[in-house]
């Protein structure tokens, strides 16, 4: 199973919140089958976000979908979000 780990700020997190779960949809197409969110404790406008797939091929191509990359600038996400992946041992 692989990890993606994905950190970014946000302009206002209730806006990037219904936003990301007017996608489930789309998570779940994309091969997502578990996901978590977390706020930063010094800023709450930084977002920490989790999805679990079944292979890094997956996780890949769901962090470069154009799906992805609308609902990010549709949720006001700032700046570039950082992207780094896990494999669980």
């Amino acid at each position: 199973m692989t990890t993606m780990f994905s950190r970014h700020k946000v302009e206002d997190y209730k806006n990037w919140k219904r936003v990301y779960d007017e996608i489930s949809n789309v998570r779940k197409q994309k091969g997502v089958t578990a996901d978590h969110v977390y706020r930063d404790t010094n800023d709450p406008n930084y977002v920490i976000v989790t999805h679990q797939f079944n292979n890094k091929s997956a996780a890949s191509d769901f962090a470069n979908s154009d799906d992805l990359k609308a609902a990010m600038q549709r949720a006001g996400v700032q700046g570039k979000p950082e992207f780094w992946f896990g494999e669980n041992q």
